[in-house]
Parts: C-alpha cells; sequence; structure tokens
C-alpha cells in the first residue's frame, strides 16, 4: 500500500504576480523552492487562505531572492494579487517510510522571505 504524504510546504506566502494569459502554473521564488523541495514542473495545491480555494497546478521556478509568488492562466482566475496562500507538494510512500519521513515546512512573512523552517 502506498500513502500520500505532505513532502514540502510553503506557508503563508503572499501573491505577488498575476498572469492569466501565461499557459499555466504557478511561479516561486526559486530561493523558496530549493528550501522546500519543491522542483520545477513539480505537483503543486495551493490552497488561498483568503479565499477558500485550491487549486492544483505545476510549479515554476521564479528569479532567486525576489520573493515573487505569481498565479499563471486559470490559476489566475482564482487567485489574486494580495492574496496568502499555502503551497504543498505531496509524496507516496510506504507506511513504514511515512512513519521515518518529515516534511521540508517553511514559513515566510510578508514579503515572502523565510522567516522559519
Amino acid at each position: 500500500m502506498m500513502l500520500t504524504i505532505l513532502k514540502s510546504k510553503i506557508h503563508g506566502a503572499i501573491v505577488t504576480q498575476s498572469n492569466v494569459d501565461y499557459r499555466g502554473s504557478i511561479t516561486i521564488d526559486e530561493a523558496l523552492m530549493e528550501a522546500s523541495g519543491i522542483l520545477p514542473y513539480e505537483k503543486v495545491l495551493v490552497a488561498d487562505v483568503t479565499s477558500g480555494e485550491r487549486v492544483e497546478t505545476y510549479a515554476i521556478a521564479g528569479a532567486q531572492g525576489s520573493g515573487v509568488i505569481g498565479a499563471n492562466g486559470a490559476t489566475a482566475k482564482v487567485i489574486k494579487v494580495g492574496d496568502k496562500v499555502l503551497i504543498m507538494a505531496f509524496a507516496q510512500m510506504t507506511p513504514v517510510e511515512a512513519k521515518k519521513f518529515k516534511p521540508k515546512i517553511i514559513i515566510v512573512d510578508g514579503r515572502n522571505r523565510i522567516s522559519r523552517s
């Protein structure tokens, strides 16, 4: 049996840009991706704390150190600039693996800089 377990989480990020004409995805500051363990093109679940909406999409790297969190394509129809979001990635694990695993969780401040990990 395989379980779906939280692998990575960026907690409390603020959406800084929106581009409905982009083909899709969420742009994430590359520094945040590296710190959280989220890889380019990895599937992520974005929970919008402001609106309560949830969107599945994939991550693309934004400029390192820029603090960018960008809603693109259809995601931009649901998640707006200024919204607070949680960005989560999951992994498949056996129960034995899951018991030993600890997700990478980073908490960011109002400028999308890491405040705790």
